[in-house]
């Protein structure tokens, strides 16, 4: 892990979505790790982590909102950007500040807007 470069999590159960945002990221000198599903990012990462969070909202098992709400139950604390292909879905501004996430993109989006929104979270 090189401690210069701003961790980057990426929790998504679409291996495509995983590996190409990997990939982007990379590109911009980010340290990315990716999880296809919550358990593995709870089983994973310490609570002290640090860096930014990068959450598909429809997954199996457990989804996005629910993984939301458990790391904040057990106190970890680091800014979340909520993604999905779901088109009817809209999360206001209020909602993402109550839930501590710092924005929330719809499939496909936007490379320098996923950018822009990580450097104002970390």
């Amino acid at each position: 892990m090189h401690l210069n470069k701003k961790q980057i999590y990426i929790v998504d159960d679409d291996e495509s979505v995983c590996r190409a945002l990997s990939l982007l990221l990379d590109t911009y000198g980010f340290e990315v790790h990716t999880f296809a599903s919550a358990t593995a990012f709870l089983n994973s990462v310490l609570k002290d982590a640090s860096g930014c969070l990068i959450l598909d909202v429809h997954m199996a098992q457990m989804d996005g909102f629910t993984l939301q709400q458990r790391l904040n139950t057990n106190g970890f604390r680091i800014p979340i950007i909520f993604i999905s292909a779901d088109k009817d879905m809209k999360l206001s501004q209020q909602y993402l500040n109550a839930v501590g996430a710092i924005g929330f993109l719809q499939k496909p989006f936007g490379d320098q807007e996923l950018v822009d929104l990580i450097n104002s979270a970390c």
